[in-house]
């Protein structure tokens, strides 16, 4: 008798999960911005075509002047002959706060 209701459980399961499992997906790709360092972020990652590096474009407009960062991303779009402009856009990044270090 326990086995029956078991399976009748384990059928009712299978029949809801994949509706919930689609739901879950569904919200997954709505995009939810509640700071403005987030948007920026956003951005960053849209400018510099580097999905992969959302939350590090985040926290960098977090702790940082966005328009530098959106200026700076800006022009590394605009070159054409960069393979990989998230890593030229840190490389850029942080030797200008290493020149600025420097000058203290």
């Amino acid at each position: 008798m326990i086995k029956i209701g078991t399976l009748l459980i384990m059928e009712d399961i299978k029949k809801i999960l994949p509706d919930y499992m689609n739901e879950l997906s569904d919200r997954g790709k709505t995009s939810r911005v509640y700071e403005s360092h987030q948007l920026t972020g956003l951005r960053l990652t849209e400018i510099l075509e580097d999905p992969d590096h959302k939350s590090l474009y985040m926290r960098l407009a977090k702790k940082n002047d966005n328009q530098q960062l959106i200026s700076l991303a800006m022009k590394i779009a605009e070159r054409k002959n960069i393979k990989n402009k998230g890593a030229y856009f840190m490389k850029l990044w942080y030797k200008k706060d290493e020149d600025i270090s420097r000058e203290k």
